[in-house]
């Protein structure tokens, strides 16, 4: 933030006391005194940003860089991926959908099918959207199984996840492999491979056994009312699947056009032109999440007889119960976003970089204290990728050893989300956990994503280093 006013300018070690105070501060509030979530990130941030030396006309300000940005993000896929969710889910095709894939699978590995269709789903999708989109489909089979839900839904939460820091296009590696110089080529594929070892030792082994800790109901959120019960139709199953894959199809539309420009000498001409531009438009994620939301209208609506009150009702049901995730992500945006513009982050990297640490270990801890200290895992990998950029310019590293350090950054970026991450609040609601089931779940499968990213990182490094 260019027009920020400081009070006081503290060092890191004063910036340092300030995060970890006001994480604490946080707990305190939510796990002791029982504030919402909203409430409580609001003020925390409030006093975060006043501890820090921002002054008090900065204040509001500092705040809406984080939560404007966030809400920006998140809340048109929520909104839109809870419309369609609420079609599908009301209409019996969330229900008829999972009782084929039960049949399919058994009701023994239904999880494990349910994270492997998240897995490839993943792959153009962003994870807020994919996993919005897939949780009437997750809440049926949780249904129709029993059990644990967390041992069913956290899998495919991992395999979202997995994608969406490991593997281009997502931006992640993509801006890091920009700013390093990395093969982007060469990143996909490792990216890919890393993407599905960590999802099975992670997502199919040790997620279940995780989620069966708690006992949580499969949550309400997406089902209708007594007054959408005519929405019912029991729609075919090619139908149902093909609303999830349309979304998909224009995602991936939009990623293979960008990615053929990247590689064409006339990029800029060729990403403005005409035709090309428009395609694109409807591959970008909002756009295409409306188009299937329309599509859904038509065909298990109007296409099925239903009048258009009841068609109107039961896309406007789908936007209540999501008013708490919105908000509650939102604020967990805006207490990064303060953590952020304080600086908390930049001096923890610089601090980091002028250890003297090995390369790849240097990378995977600034990303990792970064992600810590402000949440984001987007700015944690970009500010790791800027740090180690002119030592990486400056060696002579092969291909595959600066693509092991993007890997190793990545890793550090998804490790051990916490309260100031959005990410994390929007997991806990839309999974039905309070702060410390989430923190002793999602934080803890997290956190074991990073360290096995960072162990295959520095095999590879080790790898690429013996054949030069």
């Amino acid at each position: 933030m260019d027009d920020l006013v400081l009070n006081w300018e503290l060092g890191t070690a004063g910036l340092l006391i300030v995060a970890v105070s006001a994480i604490a501060v946080l707990l305190i509030l939510i796990m002791a005194f029982k504030v919402h979530a909203f409430l409580a990130l609001m003020i925390t941030s409030i006093g975060t940003a006043l501890a820090a030396g921002i002054a008090p006309a900065s204040v509001l300000p500092a705040l809406a860089f984080g939560f404007n940005t966030t809400l920006g993000n998140v809340m048109l896929l929520v909104a839109l991926g809870a419309m369609l969710g609420r079609m599908i889910e009301t209409s019996g095709g969330a229900q008829v959908l999972a009782d084929r894939m039960i049949d399919l699978v058994g009701e023994k590995r239904a999880g494990f099918g349910l994270s492997l269709a998240s897995l490839l789903m993943g792959f153009p999708i962003f994870f807020d959207a994919g996993l919005v989109v897939m949780m009437p489909i997750i809440y049926a089979v949780a249904r129709r199984v029993g059990g644990s839900f967390l041992s069913i839904a956290l899998p495919s939460a991992v395999a979202f996840s997995a994608m969406h820091i490991f593997a281009p296009p997502h931006p992640g590696p993509v801006a890091a492999s920009g700013i390093v110089g990395a093969d982007i080529g060469l990143v996909m594929l490792v990216g890919l491979v890393f993407a599905v070892i960590i999802w099975y030792l992670v997502g199919v082994l040790l997620a279940p056994r995780l989620g069966m800790r708690f006992d949580i109901p499969v949550p309400d959120i997406l089902e209708g009312d007594k007054d959408e019960m005519g929405f019912s139709s029991s729609p075919r199953v090619p139908t149902i699947i093909g609303l999830l894959l349309l979304p998909l199809i224009l995602i991936l539309l939009n990623t293979g056009l960008n990615t053929i420009g990247s590689t064409r000498p006339d990029k800029d001409a060729f990403l403005a032109d005409g035709v090309v531009s428009t395609l694109r438009l409807l591959g970008e994620t909002p756009i295409a999440l409306l188009i299937t939301v329309i599509v859904s209208m038509f065909v298990l609506g109007w296409g099925a007889g239903k009048k258009g009150t009841l068609i109107e009702k039961v896309a406007d049901s789908a936007l209540g119960p999501i008013c708490s995730v919105v908000l509650v992500t939102g604020a967990g945006g805006m207490f990064g976003g303060v953590l952020r513009v304080t600086g908390i982050g930049d001096a923890v990297a610089d601090s980091l970089n002028n250890v003297g640490l090995p390369v790849i270990v240097a990378a995977y801890l600034i990303a990792q204290i970064v992600r810590l200290a402000q949440g984001s895992a987007t700015v944690a990998l970009t500010t790791a990728a800027s740090l180690m950029a002119g030592v990486i310019a400056a060696s002579d590293f092969s291909p595959l050893q600066v693509v092991a350090i993007v890997m190793a950054m990545s890793a550090g970026s998804v490790g051990f989300s916490h309260v100031n991450d959005s990410g994390f609040w929007l997991v806990s609601r839309f999974f039905g956990m309070d702060m410390k089931q989430t923190l002793a779940t999602w934080t803890l499968i997290q956190g074991a994503m990073a360290i096995v990213g960072f162990t295959l990182s520095y095999i590879l490094y080790g790898v690429a280093s013996a054949i030069g």
